[in-house]
């Protein structure tokens, strides 16, 4: 393999030029935490909009009417501590944009489970109490294993799957509270889900943060919401933002990296792993052993991940509505939607709602076939369907013993998303703190000393 010089340490006592590649929501929060600490942050994205898989879209209604819409139908919770910090740092007010509400997860028929607004975690245990449907040996199970998670620190051996971690359970609570908030946060059904990554989610949603169990839906487009007024935060501030600026390669230089020809200081790859793995791959076959070492173990563990698909179907009729703004649904292969939103009272049109299907399988025509059959069924609605995404690679299987890449590539090149190694699954929450991570190890690396 040829000699190729690594990058070196960045420079001592000014401010770096960070290359950030992707303006997603980990590669803005990225480059919000570099213009923080006083460095110049340069954002490279492939497409014309910001957002990555979390943006908005334009379409129309039924009727021709204008419509703004996302590429997913998201939310977010209390527990999204570093996502709710970040929003208000560029200037956002998270309560303006976000609807409140105690967390609950109710069916159509009114079955389900709904916390009360109390505080963390007796919201939870009131929660459970106050269930609906469930009898006595429901909720004891429930809060026996609760107890045991406590007590266990909420860790668990990370060979186990949800289903496993679960067995004391009823079949209610399982189908009511676990299966949804299974398939919901990890976007993987309880029998393949990582048990140990489930039980972190948990601990700071149900019983570690206060108000972290609360949903927050957001009352805007998902554009809006974040990532534009970051992006503008960070060019305000001296960095730069390329649209339709696709890198397919770097390249070490005697004093950092080159992108596009130009000299930047540190690289953060904030790009989807297939993309980053692509961007890697020249670089790989120049670098010195060491490094090409690191970068193969890297695009290793990034190319054994499992990515399932989520599907959005927007439905429309004038005088649909739901009781309340997200219900959860009965789901089954012929039934694959777990949640619907009513986005009439959510600051979109009145009759438009967004059914949610996790870990979604088949082609979108017969999906959105299914779930508009769906809603006839569980809603008693007769809705047109408007428009049907599908992000095939939207989140990774969050399965037992799963190996993440790690933020860190090589000597000032780091990589963010929320794919990469950290606490929290494939989520909004996910990749905010991979992004502040990659941001902060920039600072990190100029102060560790050369060996």
């Amino acid at each position: 393999m040829p000699h190729r010089p690594a990058a070196p340490e960045p420079r001592m006592g000014q401010a770096l030029k960070v290359a950030i590649v992707g303006a997603g929501w980990a590669g803005l929060a990225a480059a919000v935490e570099v213009t923080q600490a006083g460095h110049i942050a340069t954002i490279f994205e492939a497409s014309n909009a910001i957002g990555g898989r979390a943006r908005a879209l334009d379409c129309f209604l039924p009727d021709g009417t204008p419509v703004t819409l996302d590429n997913g139908q998201h939310i977010l919770i209390g527990a999204y501590t570093e996502t709710l910090r970040l929003m208000t740092q560029v200037g956002l007010q998270p309560s303006d944009m976000l609807l409140d509400l105690p967390m609950m997860l109710q069916f159509p028929d009114g079955q389900g489970i709904r916390f009360p607004d109390w505080p963390t975690p007796l919201d939870a245990l009131g929660g459970i109490l106050r269930a609906p449907g469930w009898t006595w040996a429901d909720k004891w199970a429930m809060l026996r294993c609760a107890t045991r998670w406590q007590w266990q620190g909420f860790q668990c051996d990370s060979s186990l799957s949800v289903a496993e971690l679960c067995q004391p359970l009823t079949a209610r609570v399982l189908d009511e509270l676990i299966e949804p908030l299974c398939v919901s946060a990890l976007n993987t059904p309880a029998n393949q889900a990582s048990a140990s990554v489930f039980l972190r989610v948990l601990r700071d949603a149900l019983f570690g943060i206060a108000r972290g169990s609360h949903l927050l839906l957001p009352k805007t487009d998902l554009s809006s919401l974040f990532p534009q007024t970051a992006a503008s935060w960070v060019t305000q501030r001296g960095g730069q933002l390329h649209l339709t600026s696709r890198v397919t390669a770097i390249e070490p230089a005697d004093v950092g990296w080159q992108v596009h020809g130009e000299l930047f200081d540190a690289v953060i790859l904030a790009t989807s792993a297939s993309n980053a793995t692509l961007v890697l791959a020249g670089y790989a076959h120049s670098a010195i052993t060491s490094i090409a070492s690191d970068i193969l173990n890297w695009t290793g563990k990034a190319q054994a991940l499992h990515f399932e698909a989520i599907a959005t179907v927007y439905a429309f009729a004038p005088d649909a509505s739901l009781h309340q703004p997200m219900l959860a649904l009965r789901s089954s292969a012929q039934a694959p939607a777990q949640f619907v939103f009513d986005r009439g009272r959510l600051g979109g049109p009145k009759g438009l709602l967004a059914f949610v299907v996790s870990a979604s399988h088949g082609d979108r025509v017969t999906l959105q076939a299914q779930v508009l059959q769906q809603a006839q069924s569980q809603l008693g609605l007769t809705l047109q369907a408007v428009q049907t995404v599908v992000e095939k690679r939207a989140t990774f299987a969050c399965v037992p013993n799963m190996q993440r890449p790690p933020a860190w590539i090589a000597p000032g090149l780091f990589a963010c998303g929320d794919y990469v190694a950290g606490p929290y699954p494939a989520t909004l929450e996910g990749a905010v703190r991979s992004g502040l991570a990659a941001g902060a190890s920039v600072s990190v690396a100029r102060r560790t000393p050369r060996q």
